[in-house]
């Protein structure tokens, strides 16, 4: 990236926008890679760095990259209600990203869960928006409390990832404004983002990236924004249009619908300078913003791995745990008694999911690892393979030099050339690898052959499959014999963006105690046998290679409830991992993985004595519900997921997370049934401002599990309810008692209703909420200020303005949606409009 600027006092924005040059404001608009903004080293501006992401800071490298602490998924966070904690996990983002040389942060996700199919639900907070919003805040907060810029993202209606970039989110302005902008109108209130990145998809016709009214009107005008509106990666689709919108950094670089188009832009009129000013002037401002941090560019990346960073992230994590049912106190479970953990979440880490979201975790502690640190003759059996592709073979792997994973080995020459000698040898402690940012100096072209050895002692006698996918040609030997070919035959399939091949598996029978030798030899992108559309830029491939014992559902479920009947209490971990939720595609279906349903059933008829663990970041089906005495909700929970769930099993932590979304019982009970996917790159939002709750409220729908709903280890009484009105806000008073024997915290939410409103209108919504910890025994009085406006209006169409009507507005308390026992009430005595935050 060329020398380092010029030291100044501090940038002068007006001053450098007067002496650039026109190449120099040009190239301003685009970064200059993936994840590094354009330097002007002659008037003192440098490059600065981005880095994904929403639970976690990457860094700039996917492939062998430096470890990063990895905090729960969205929903996880969202179902602490708790946003002082959310706010410290946004400030250990903003010491990560210090550390990794980045000064903006590409999160918080803050868009709305339609479905509990959408493929990055588990990235976003809630169902609904004030929810969403409060946790936005807080994150930003936490993150911009460092002096690291956070981006809100994706402005809006990003929502599915079915045609992501082309579908059309057709939906009315009420819905807009009152469900889809207002957790974003919420984080501009109350925590002033410093950019905010726009969304794929195109909203009421036109491309979010390229919308005036969503970008200049509403954001900069109505709510005052003032910084800096980036697209997503490759979301930039026009010159001209895209730059007159406000849309100011195109990324990721090198610049693909800027640079010599801009100029050609202004030398035709289609665009002024004044324009580019614009856009370079905010680019400008974000880069005196973070020149506080101090940091170099090209910053080397290190960690913050410290013992202070692991209590937060183990903290974050289990207040996010939501005990759903705890039929006759099963829980917590006792240390004393004999265990068994079965499932097939139990032995694997499922701590993010896929996508930019997913990252290299510092250490992720599995739910079997996290139970045997408290309980350690805890009995372990899979019950039924939940995975899509078979696990990392990493996992069980070693190095020769006893490390867990591979030897990579680097070849500017195929396996044909006899010795052959290797320019590289790196160290893979994770064996789903994408070759995008390798980089070696000799590494000349995309064209290069990889070897990977390891060694694999099996811990019993029976068949073992082996796996691999790859963008490229690839083939695993073990002691010397192929086992799988990737290379002679290959089948298109959906790995590594889609531009990869079919998962191929092969099987042996491998003996316990003894040691093979695993060797797999690879070829980059430019030796596959096919290439799929629209692949042509994916360098050098990847490649993805798995290992586990042969399962069969219904012989590992034979094994579970042998080990089930032999214990006093069961723990099945089950749920979905980042193969089922991930950025890129949408789940087809609300079930768990082929197996885990029958699986429960079979160990909860073995043993009453059990509790179910779903791992998820939406909702699933549970079939099973009413008989399982005990029910845990746990999220994707970050590097400390499995001492998590212990610490809830327990009892070291009482369990105090509240569900941000409903929990249907089947997929077509969902408001968006109807109308969820792109249909000819357009999606209806038919249900309109009826989402989650919403929706079921007001058809009087069964759900599983309703939006708030979360039991403790004790229990609490909320009482002594008082309404204050000054006009601008309404100040709701209540006292908690925790009236069993434990310690915990309970959330007191809030919801309005209006009397009788002038059009049809939620039966209640979330407008305010407070969590508290309360002493067993004792009392705490709790007040939750929510701004009146905000409780009262709705948007008025024909106005296009906010209305707050007259009327007598109930206030309704409660520990659930579905429980909200106390009642009083305010009134506004005169209608009136208004805009802005």
């Amino acid at each position: 990236m060329g020398s380092m600027p010029v030291q100044r006092a501090s940038l002068d924005v007006e001053d450098v926008l007067s002496q650039l040059n026109i190449a120099e404001k040009v190239a301003l608009l685009s970064g200059i890679d993936f994840w590094h903004t354009a330097p002007v080293h002659r008037l003192g501006v440098p490059s600065i760095r981005l880095s994904d992401g929403p639970n976690g800071v990457r860094g700039t490298r996917f492939f062998n990259g430096v470890p990063a602490a990895c905090l729960p998924c969205g929903t996880g966070l969202a179902a602490t209600w708790d946003t002082s904690l959310v706010k410290k996990g946004g400030a250990l983002q903003g010491a990560e990203a210090i550390a990794k040389g980045a000064s903006v942060i590409l999160g918080p996700t803050t868009n709305m869960q339609r479905s509990p199919l959408g493929g990055r639900g588990f990235e976003s907070f809630s169902e609904d928006p004030y929810l969403a919003g409060a946790m936005s805040a807080a994150t930003i907060n936490g993150i911009q409390s460092t002096g690291v810029a956070a981006t809100i993202k994706h402005y809006v209606c990003n929502d599915q990832e079915d045609q992501r970039q082309s579908v059309d989110s057709i939906l009315t302005e009420r819905a807009l404004r009152e469900i889809y902008l207002m957790p974003f109108m919420i984080a501009q209130r109350d925590s002033k983002p410093w950019c905010y990145m726009t969304a794929y998809n195109r909203v009421n016709g036109i491309h979010a990236s390229e919308h005036p009214r969503l970008i200049e009107d509403v954001l900069r005008g109505e709510w005052g924004f003032d910084g800096l509106v980036m697209s997503d990666w490759f979301g930039t689709y026009s010159t001209s249009e895209a730059i007159k919108a406000g849309l100011d950094l195109e990324m990721p670089g090198p610049t693909y619908v800027r640079g010599k188009l801009v100029n050609q832009a202004l030398g035709c009129g289609k665009l002024g300078v004044h324009d580019v000013d614009q856009r370079v002037r905010e680019v400008l401002k974000l880069v005196k913003r973070v020149e506080p941090l101090g940091i170099p560019e090209n910053a080397p990346e290190t960690t913050v791995d410290t013992p202070e960073t692991s209590a937060l992230l183990r903290a974050l994590s289990s207040s996010g745990i939501v005990l759903m049912k705890n039929e006759n106190n099963i829980l917590p479970f006792s240390k004393e008694k004999s265990t068994a953990v079965i499932g097939p979440n139990a032995a694997y880490a499922a701590y993010c999911g896929g996508g930019s979201a997913s990252l290299l975790p510092y250490y992720a502690i599995s739910p079997l690892e996290g139970i045997r640190a408290q309980v350690p003759h805890a009995k372990y059996e899979l019950g039924a393979p939940g995975w899509k592709d078979l696990p990392l073979m990493s996992r069980l792997t070693k190095t020769s030099g006893n490390k867990d994973g591979l030897t990579m080995k680097v070849f500017l020459d195929p396996p044909s050339v006899r010795d052959r000698k290797p320019i590289d040898e790196v160290y893979v402690s994770y064996s789903d690898i994408l070759l995008v940012d390798y980089k070696h100096p000799l590494v000349k072209t995309y064209l290069y052959w990889l070897e990977l050895d390891g060694t694999f002692t099996p811990e019993e006698s029976t068949e073992y499959d082996f796996s691999l996918c790859c963008a490229g040609t690839g083939k695993i030997f073990v002691n010397g014999d192929c086992v799988v070919d990737n290379e002679t035959h290959q089948r298109p399939g959906p790995s590594f963006f889609g531009a990869g091949t079919a998962e191929e598996i092969g099987t042996l029978r491998l003996e316990r105690g003894v040691t093979y030798d695993i060797k797999i030899t690879f070829g980059t992108f430019p030796t596959m046998k096919f290439t799929s559309p629209g692949t042509t830029g994916f360098g050098s491939g990847g490649l993805r290679i798995g290992l586990e014992r042969k399962a069969s559902i219904d012989t590992e479920i034979v094994r579970a409830v042998k080990l089930a009947k032999e214990v006093g209490q069961v723990v099945i971990c089950a749920g979905l991992n980042k193969d089922w939720e991930s950025e890129g595609y949408d789940r087809d279906h609300m079930d768990l993985p082929p197996g885990s349903d029958a699986l429960i059933k079979a160990v909860l008829a073995a043993n009453p004595n059990t509790a179910i663990v779903i791992q998820s970041g939406t909702p699933v089906t549970m079939p099973w519900a009413k008989e399982a005495p005990a029910l845990l909700q746990a999220w994707y929970g970050g590097n400390e997921t499995g001492n998590a769930i212990a610490d809830v099993v327990f009892g070291e932590t009482n369990p105090s997370g509240k569900l941000p979304l409903s929990f249907p019982v089947r997929n077509e009970d969902n408001p968006a049934f109807l109308n969820y996917k792109s249909e000819r790159n357009r999606a209806l939002y038919g249900e309109d401002v009826y989402i989650g709750y919403r929706f079921y409220e007001k058809t009087r729908k069964e759900v599983a599990f309703p939006f708030g709903h979360g039991l403790s280890y004790t229990s609490f009484d909320i009482k002594l309810l008082s309404v204050n009105d000054d006009g601008v806000d309404i100040v709701v008073s209540a006292s908690v008692s925790n009236t069993g024997e434990v310690d915990g915290a309970q959330v007191v939410q809030v919801y309005i209703s209006q009397h009788h409103p002038s059009i049809n209108r939620p039966k209640k919504e979330l407008k305010g909420f407070s969590k508290v910890f309360v002493k067993a025994g004792g009392t705490e009085i709790v007040d939750t200020v929510i701004s009146k406006k905000y409780a009262a209006s709705f948007w008025d169409e024909a106005r296009d303005a906010w209305v707050m009507e007259k009327d007598v507005y109930d206030v309704l308390v409660g520990d659930s949606s579905a429980s909200t026992p106390l009642k009083g009430n305010f009134q506004v005595h005169e209608t009136s409009w208004w805009n802005g935050v």
